[in-house]
């Protein structure tokens, strides 16, 4: 697969069948994240893969699911939920003072989740979670979980919708429950001078 056919197939999936991913996918996700650019080259982020269906299990029940195809596309434990996270931490001082953490870790997730495709797993970049995550993963004040990346074997199938400027950005569900995702067109939102 190249790379132009991971970012145009690439979606937020939220339905993963219950299959495990194996710790070699794993740590190729996180090989991939280890290359992004990182500010003044600092590397401050660290990752906790979290694959133990205990752990995996108090994570989920701290996330947060598709707000705009709420209850429907909200996982349920055992059915459909991920059996893997991948927790993207940086020191909290950081995560405070040093903006550009953000940039980098949105890089480093963004490797991670075009590693994603051409393994063939899903992933969900969730920034909604309780601060429990914290104290799951034993972690002290001086580190911050900053997002979570959800991981699994897709069991859904999004389509991407080319829209117009003044169409509605608003992912929705079809009669069919399939998620359909509004992506502007290019010219929509590019300026020439």
């Amino acid at each position: 697969m190249n790379l132009s056919d991971a970012i145009r197939n690439r979606r937020t999936i939220r339905r993963y069948k219950q299959k495990p991913v194996g710790d070699k996918l794993l740590l190729d996700l996180i090989d991939s994240a280890r290359f992004a650019p990182s500010a003044s080259n600092m590397q401050q982020l660290r990752y906790i893969v979290i694959r133990t269906p205990e752990t995996v299990e108090k994570v989920f029940f701290q996330t947060g699911w598709g707000g705009s195809v709420k209850p429907k596309r909200s996982p349920e434990w055992l059915k459909d939920a991920p059996l893997a996270f991948i927790a993207v931490l940086a020191p909290a001082e950081s995560v405070k003072n040093f903006k550009h953490i953000y940039a980098d870790a949105g890089a480093a997730i963004q490797n991670i989740l075009l590693k994603a495709v051409e393994l063939g797993l899903g992933t969900c970049w969730i920034g909604s979670f309780k601060e429990d995550v914290n104290s799951i993963l034993a972690l002290g004040s001086d580190t911050a979980v900053m997002y979570l990346v959800a991981v699994g074997y897709p069991d859904e199938s999004p389509v991407q919708e080319d829209i117009g400027s003044n169409d509605s950005t608003k992912y929705y569900l079809d009669d069919k429950d399939v998620i359909h995702v509004p992506k502007f067109k290019p010219e929509e939102i590019t300026v020439w001078k």
